[in-house]
């Protein structure tokens, strides 16, 4: 009796290991990258889209010269938090425009940030307003939201042009061990349309891809691996089913 009751104890015990180990090919990141040439760095700039706050500070050889031309803000006075410079900030309108202080209406429309600095600065010059002016242009409210099987799942906001699919991952401290990583959903909306894709982080065919890098309000969610979906319901864990299992055999054993 007490053999059986042993035995019983070892199969459990081997059910459970064989059930909690979790395959390398479903864990590792990126595992073909040799089947891929991923030296080249792609340097894509993001056009501007609707409800985009932009930091536009204009200078000259001539500092009085070029004070006309900046948004009088209280900023300067109060601090230089994100919050602050948000509230000072051009907002692009539904139609893609700023208003500029002299210039008026300005069309951001397709533009880069590089492209509205380039077309800013020879417009200053071509209209004879400033003389080899500087322009400077920034965007303030870049955010990506990251949620599900994520370590610290949220909204999280930064100042660069660009950060990578990798990087934005980062902000979250990565997946967690129940994150499913053939299964990464990506949300973006771009010029009105929203679009959808599927990721798969196991394999690095995706840095060769358009999504490699992230654009302003995207959104990435991390859905669960089938080992923590079967975990959410009583029946459909297996180590549940086990665990009961054993209990009943165990009874069964220590009654006859």
């Amino acid at each position: 009796m007490r053999l059986k009751y042993k035995l019983s104890n070892k199969v459990f015990i081997l059910l459970l290991i064989l059930q909690s180990c979790v395959s390398k090919k479903n864990m590792l990141y990126m595992q073909d990258l040799q089947s891929f040439d991923i030296s080249r760095v792609d340097n894509i700039q993001n056009t501007f889209q609707v409800n985009d706050i932009l930091k536009i500070d204009i200078t000259s050889l001539e500092t009085k010269a070029s004070i006309p031309y900046n948004k009088v803000s209280s900023a300067g006075v109060l601090g230089n938090s994100l919050e602050l410079l948000k509230i000072n900030g051009y907002l692009v309108s539904s139609n893609k425009t700023i208003i500029l202080p002299v210039l008026g209406e300005i069309s951001v429309d397709g533009k880069t940030i590089y492209d509205l600095e380039a077309y800013l600065k020879n417009l200053l010059e071509s209209e004879g307003h400033l003389i080899n002016p500087n322009v400077s242009v920034r965007l303030l409210n870049s955010k990506v939201t990251i949620l599900g099987e994520v370590k610290k799942p949220g909204t999280y906001s930064f100042t660069e042009n660009n950060i990578s699919f990798l990087q934005a991952l980062g902000l979250a401290s990565d997946l967690t061990i129940d994150g499913d990583r053939k299964n990464i959903i990506l949300i973006r909306e771009s010029d009105g349309e929203r679009s959808t894709t599927k990721l798969d982080l196991t394999s690095g065919s995706f840095l060769n891809s358009s999504y490699q890098n992230i654009q302003p309000n995207d959104v990435i969610i991390v859905n669960p691996n089938s080992k923590k979906i079967k975990s959410a319901g009583l029946i459909g864990n297996i180590s549940t089913v086990l665990s009961i299992a054993s209990i009943l055999l165990s009874t069964i054993i220590l009654i006859q």
